[in-house]
């Protein structure tokens, strides 16, 4: 014997006489496909949220590199310019600075990903 079916799927029902398209609607026949289809609603919805707040360009601003042992830059996956990690003269954050670095230096990286890689990952967030 075959199993039963594993979700119903809406159908179409007309709810009076008459040819009116706007006399049809639509039924759905089972409650764990209403709240399956609710479920993959809100699931949308917050992924469209996520996707709406990634998208917000965040200010940076470029260090002072009188301040900084290092000078050099580096391209990012997004195509921008970035100061590479380096440490600062006085000991103080920098201005720009997105995260300390456990060797010590200061990273001015525009995203998380990647982030003090090659400096023994990240000591903490700067916000």
């Amino acid at each position: 014997m075959l199993p039963g079916p594993i979700a119903t799927v809406p159908i179409l029902r007309r709810r009076g006489a008459g040819g009116d398209a706007s006399r049809w609607r639509i039924t759905l026949r089972d409650r764990a496909f209403r709240r399956g289809a609710a479920r993959w609603c809100a699931l949308g919805g917050c992924l469209l949220l996520g996707m709406a707040g990634s998208a917000t360009a965040r200010p940076f601003s470029e260090p002072d590199d009188r301040n900084l042992d290092r000078h050099g830059h580096y391209r990012s996956r997004d195509g921008s310019e970035v100061h590479q990690p380096a440490k600062s003269l006085d000991g103080a954050k920098p201005t720009g600075a997105t995260a300390k670095c456990r060797d010590g230096t200061w990273s001015f990286s525009h995203t998380h990903r990647g982030t003090c890689s090659r400096h023994g990952g990240v000591a903490r967030w700067e916000g």
